[in-house]
């Protein structure tokens, strides 16, 4: 029996992508297309994956350049002004996984692990209207795979009553090392990783 249910954010609740493009391109407007263009590939490979490590990426593996914390505390907190500016349109919100938690958040114990910043990310849930529907909101620095470990043994979750809804290979890696289900969602590829893949959430009522 499913209790406990953990969401990723980004192409799960909210279809950010094109979104976190755009300030991926923004924030790294001054250097090559062909590089940045590289960038957005990882990006969209390793959607659960924190934009500090994907900055780091950037200069690290495709510049082959040193950069230090706090320089990508300052490119992040650029990001993050975007992001705040763009994300707060509703018209982003993923419909099926909306109406799902609007109508059982009362039978379940719901909960966002993201890649995205957590200070941002409960800023945007505010904005959108949809906190109040999660007992907890985590986001990076911390790693997604801490992040669900710190949820089970923060709230004592049995974890074959505790499942996980990601669009990304991350996201099946963080199910996978907690010893959760994981549901694959809004990305057809994840099929072949699980056999638990949410065409919609009627599914989860079976």
């Amino acid at each position: 029996m499913i209790k406990n249910i953990l969401f990723d954010f980004d192409g799960v609740i909210l279809d950010s992508m094109p979104i976190r493009e755009y300030g991926f391109k923004k924030i790294f407007e001054k250097y090559s297309k062909k590089l940045v263009e590289q960038l957005l590939e990882y990006h969209n490979k390793n959607g659960g994956l924190s934009r500090y490590v994907k900055i780091r990426y950037f200069y690290e593996k495709l510049l082959n350049e040193n950069i230090s914390d706090n320089e990508v505390n300052i490119i992040a907190e650029k990001f993050s002004n975007i992001m705040r500016v763009e994300l707060i349109n509703k018209k982003y919100l993923i419909c099926d996984t909306i109406n799902f938690i609007k109508n059982n958040y009362e039978e379940y114990n719901l909960h966002i692990v993201s890649g995205s910043d957590e200070k941002e990310l409960k800023f945007l849930c505010k904005e959108l209207s949809i906190e109040k529907y999660f007992i907890s909101i985590y986001g990076s620095p911390t790693h997604k795979n801490d992040l669900v470990k710190n949820i089970l043994n923060t709230y004592n979750y049995e974890r074959n009553e505790t499942i996980l809804v990601g669009d990304s290979f991350n996201d099946y890696e963080a199910s996978k090392v907690n010893g959760i289900n994981f549901y694959g969602y809004n990305n057809i590829e994840l099929g072949s990783l699980s056999k638990n893949y949410l065409k919609d959430y009627k599914e989860l009522n079976k």
